[in-house]
């Protein structure tokens, strides 16, 4: 069961367009006391070589991505450093191993990548995101360690998903 629906995104999508930079801040602050981990996650990049306007995509991501954790109605575990570990290392598993197939099986084992996410809206929300600000071709290293900062996110967040509770009263 996927917590993350294309309403919720869209209205966690509009709410953090709607958003002042004070606003944003203020979001920013939150994530870093409930979630330090995936902001710590975005702040790093710029040590890797990214620019601002690209740690910003990053950022919009993380900002987007939290605030649909807080409009999904339930109370997340915070991530901790070991899960995104964990997480990063299945992620660079899979796309080793994908590597070295022909084009076809690159494919084939992207769409079930895709089709097998617990969270599949929140991937696609990110890789739409990354696509629109042309972060896809990875033509650097920034790029790539910004590609997989960003996909670990989406990964940390679901590999977490099945812990996260109801608050009580909220509709899920």
């Amino acid at each position: 069961m996927t917590l993350f629906t294309p309403p919720l995104m869209a209205k966690a999508v509009k709410t953090v367009d709607s958003m002042d930079m004070s606003e944003r801040i203020r979001l920013a602050d939150e994530i870093h006391v409930q979630q330090p981990q995936l902001l710590a996650s975005v702040v790093v990049l710029h040590r890797m070589g990214s620019s601002y306007p690209q740690i910003e995509v990053a950022l919009h991501i993380l900002l987007v991505s939290y605030q649909a954790m807080k409009l999904s109605g339930h109370a997340w575990p915070m991530i901790s450093e070991a899960t995104q570990d964990a997480c990063l290392r299945r992620l660079t598993g899979q796309i080793m191993l994908s590597e070295g197939l022909p084009e076809a099986l690159q494919q084939q084992s992207v769409h079930l990548y895709i089709d097998e996410h617990p969270e599949p809206v929140l991937l696609a929300f990110a890789h739409e995101h990354l696509r629109q600000n042309d972060l896809l071709a990875v033509r650097t290293d920034a790029e790539k360690f910004l590609m997989l900062a960003v996909l670990n996110l989406v990964e940390c967040i679901a590999s977490v998903r099945d812990q996260a509770r109801p608050l009580s009263g909220a509709q899920a």
